[in-house]
């Protein structure tokens, strides 16, 4: 017998225990998480969720003296009775310009790990301050939107009551928006309510839907866990939106966000698909990924996909039942996709169980704004 020393054996002993958890880890990353009920949001701790902290992030969110020319607000663009998001393929823009992505819902975003179609922000403290200051959207600057909270009585009361400061600061404003859209929740839908154990609160034809969904038509393969969604990026070939051959404010825009994501002059002078991901990786196989959207308030949120290019659910479906589509960035279209081969009727059943991941509409009169008042000749 082939004598083995202490020192061969207890590497061995290493190497196996290294692959058998790397094999489980592989194994367990490979998994889809169950579709499971909503639970409620958490707030990190440097920013703990306050009701005069929710009320004035609330004023904050419709007021439009947080942009450049005091036109423009987190509602313009998340409107209450647009599903909290805009109705068109392209979100609007600052004036004068026009967006170039769709705008998504603020409903549930705190469960996102990262905001904005390519995870562009980490949190909702992130997201306040790319859109508010974005050159296509807010299009604010920071010296001037502060200056603004501070010619306002009831928000230097305001501020000084939430954060304890003299002033009002902008950062502060940032975490007052994010603790108002931390309230924007919606938890409570049928298909919340049936994995809670009403058994009553879909229909047969949802639950045949449901299992459409985590069987045949494999949608849980991307969309899945509690906020239906791995958050992860894809190619799928969504084809190019109609406004792009149609609008020349958009092709300008386009054209810029191309200059500002500082894409090399070959590229600049031929792409006409949403480059995505690419942008801020700059790697070759992230042309044309987006992060999976969750399902969830989706029926008030049309259009659909990062350019809208979609304006009901059944099309989002047969969009799928094709294998998707093709756009100018075919090599990376991901390997996930293919004819699914679901009858008229199977469509019909996964999109009746799509609509049951949203509950009735969200809404939310506008509050009424603070006014500007000279500032006192003497400040305490």
């Amino acid at each position: 017998m082939k004598t083995i020393n202490k020192t061969t054996l207890v590497a061995s002993v290493v190497l196996a225990s290294l692959a058998a958890i790397t094999f489980t880890a592989g194994a367990r990353a490979d998994m889809n998480a169950p579709l499971a009920a909503l639970g409620p949001p958490k707030a990190p701790p440097d920013n703990p969720t306050t009701p005069a902290k929710v009320e004035l992030g609330k004023l904050l969110f419709f007021d439009t003296r947080l942009s450049g020319d005091a036109s423009v607000s987190c509602a313009t663009c998340h409107e209450p009775k647009d599903g909290w998001a805009f109705p068109d393929q392209l979100s609007r823009g600052y004036p004068g310009t026009i967006h170039w992505r769709n705008s998504q819902t603020v409903i549930n975003a705190v469960y996102y790990n990262k905001l904005f179609w390519v995870g562009a922000a980490k949190s909702l403290e992130g997201q306040a301050p790319g859109a508010a200051k974005g050159a296509v959207a807010g299009n604010g600057e920071s010296d001037m939107m502060e200056a603004r909270l501070a010619f306002i009585p009831e928000y230097r009361k305001r501020f000084g009551a939430v954060f304890g400061n003299k002033w009002p600061r902008l950062s502060n404003a940032w975490k007052a928006i994010a603790a108002f859209e931390r309230t924007l929740v919606q938890t409570d839908t049928p298909f919340d309510k049936y994995m809670r154990g009403d058994k009553k609160a879909l229909s047969d034809q949802q639950k045949r839907g449901m299992k459409l969904f985590t069987g045949k038509a494999n949608c849980i393969e991307c969309h899945n866990g509690a906020f239906v969604t791995d958050q992860k990026y894809y190619n799928l070939g969504v084809p190019r939106a109609e406004i792009w051959s149609e609008s020349g404010l958009a092709q300008i825009t386009f054209r810029y966000e191309q200059y500002a994501k500082g894409v090399p002059e070959k590229m600049y002078r031929s792409i006409k698909d949403d480059a995505g991901l690419y942008y801020r990786t700059k790697q070759e196989r992230d042309k044309g990924k987006f992060r999976t959207p969750t399902l969830r308030y989706i029926v008030h949120t049309p259009p659909y996909m990062h350019n809208g290019a979609f304006f009901d659910l059944t099309e989002v479906v047969e969009f799928y039942n094709e294998g998707g589509g093709a756009n100018e960035f075919a090599a990376n279209k991901t390997k996930l996709l293919k004819p699914l081969k679901l009858s008229e009727k199977e469509i019909e059943d996964l999109v009746a169980f799509i609509e049951s991941l949203s509950g009735p509409a969200i809404k939310m009169a506008a509050p009424k704004l603070p006014p500007y008042a000279p500032l006192p000749a003497k400040m305490n």
